[in-house]
């Protein structure tokens, strides 16, 4: 029988699984944002005359859900790029199978001799993105 006339038993289930990590993604982004609008709302903010709206429990301020979802996004990517920042970038640093250990050096003349030591020294001695060069200041600037 063609490939194309057979029935295809697992897509029901592929589908039923998509759907399920859709589901849990959403759920796990609701309870994020949530759980940040009630610390939000139970820290105590500075005190400012209410420029929102009225509602029937009162006036609102207008700049809150502003301020709770960017109070969100510090919090949850903080806590997602903390880890990642101090992780060793080479697994195989420090021991003897690592490929990035191999440097090459030339010198021309009476020439400072240049090598790429510089560039693969620091990852296999099992530096970080914090510990890189050229990568370390600009780290600082991420939350976490």
């Amino acid at each position: 029988m063609a490939r194309h006339a057979a029935t295809s038993s697992h897509r029901p289930a592929k589908r039923a699984l998509l759907r399920a990590g859709l589901t849990v993604t959403a759920a796990g982004a609701a309870l994020g944002v949530g759980g940040a609008g009630a610390a939000a709302a139970v820290e105590p903010g500075p005190a400012a005359a209410p420029a929102g709206f009225a509602t029937p429990l009162g006036a609102v301020d207008a700049g809150m859900p502003l301020q709770v979802l960017s109070s969100a996004v510090h919090h949850s990517t903080a806590g997602g790029l903390g880890p990642v920042k101090n992780l060793q970038l080479d697994p195989l640093a420090n021991t003897s199978a690592d490929p990035l250990d191999n440097t090459l050096g030339t010198q021309i003349a009476d020439f400072k001799p240049v090598s790429t030591g510089f560039v693969t020294g620091p990852l296999t001695q099992g530096a970080s993105l914090a510990d890189l060069p050229a990568l370390g200041p600009v780290t600082k600037l991420l939350p976490g």
